[in-house]
């Protein structure tokens, strides 16, 4: 399922070319995710739709964000469905632009911020900016994910606007922030998290956004599909699906809890089975 190939690459890969040095090729789709949960999601909506109703294999390669948009520049991915812009990936995005083709938005309603468990008294912290002070309650720690994320550049930003030097910004991966915030919450001991809307996560916990007052951590965002330039050329159904593919943010954010308590490969054929009339939209156009 999904095709026959699934990578992890180190953003050393940068510029050795992703997928053994060729060019994507013609008769596969090379697509490219980071292991977000709505990355996950739609990335294998996509690739099981382009599989089984426009017969042709998908490839699904997984590596950082920056390697991702390097790749679909380069040719050696077809395309990925992760660009958030206009702030958070703007600086990747801003370096490629001229090489890709935006096949549109995927859905709309994204956001970043941080965020704590609810157990956490709203009038001690309700804000970024009630944080200071408090570093021996957080143990110090902001937890995050991977270091290549546009939101943990902006967390680093963060953390000198409110001048919180008393924390650090500890990096991890997706899947080591949520476990760092399920042993925290077991335990009902405080901490505060980097977190992105939509995320299984609010399915699962009581947790709240504090406040940006200064706005570092940018405001409403837009997901968008990109491609490499040519791929409208030699897949014109396959990139005319994608620049229909839209979803709702509570709906992805249902079907990505639904993943989290099944498997994504679960949740994605049950959004098929329950969602016909807009798979078949996406896929040939007509309502």
């Amino acid at each position: 399922m999904f095709g026959k190939t699934s990578r992890t690459l180190l953003a050393g890969a940068l510029g050795l070319g992703l997928a053994t040095g060729a060019q994507a090729q013609n008769d596969t789709v090379e697509l490219g995710w980071t292991a977000w949960s709505d990355a996950e999601f739609v990335t294998k909506l996509a690739a099981r739709i382009i599989e089984t109703r426009m017969d042709t294999e998908v490839n699904l390669t997984q590596t950082d964000i920056a390697p991702q948009y390097q790749g679909v520049a380069t040719g050696d991915l077809d395309a990925m469905l992760m660009s958030w812009l206009p702030a958070t990936h703007e600086g990747y995005y801003e370096e490629i632009a001229s090489d890709v083709a935006n096949l549109g938005v995927l859905y709309y309603g994204a956001k970043l911020g941080w965020v704590v468990p609810d157990y956490i008294p709203e009038d001690e912290v309700s804000s970024i900016a009630d944080l200071q002070g408090m570093a021996d309650r957080f143990d110090g720690t902001i937890t995050g994910i991977d270091p290549g994320a546009g939101l943990t550049q902006l967390s680093e930003e963060a953390i000198e606007t409110y001048g919180l030097d008393d924390y650090t910004l500890q990096t991890s991966s997706g899947a080591g922030m949520t476990a760092a915030l399920d042993r925290a919450i077991n335990r009902e001991e405080w901490i505060v998290v980097t977190g992105w809307s939509p995320h299984w996560k609010f399915g699962a916990y009581d947790l709240r956004y504090l406040e940006d007052p200064e706005g570092a951590l940018g405001g409403p965002e837009r997901v968008h599909a990109i491609a490499r330039q040519q791929f409208h050329a030699d897949h014109p159904e396959i990139a005319a699906f994608l620049s229909r593919m839209h979803l709702p943010i509570n709906t992805l954010q249902d079907y990505m809890f639904q993943a989290r308590e099944t498997s994504y490969e679960e949740a994605v054929e049950a959004f098929i089975e329950e969602n016909p009339e807009h798979v078949d939209y996406w896929v040939t156009g007509e309502l």
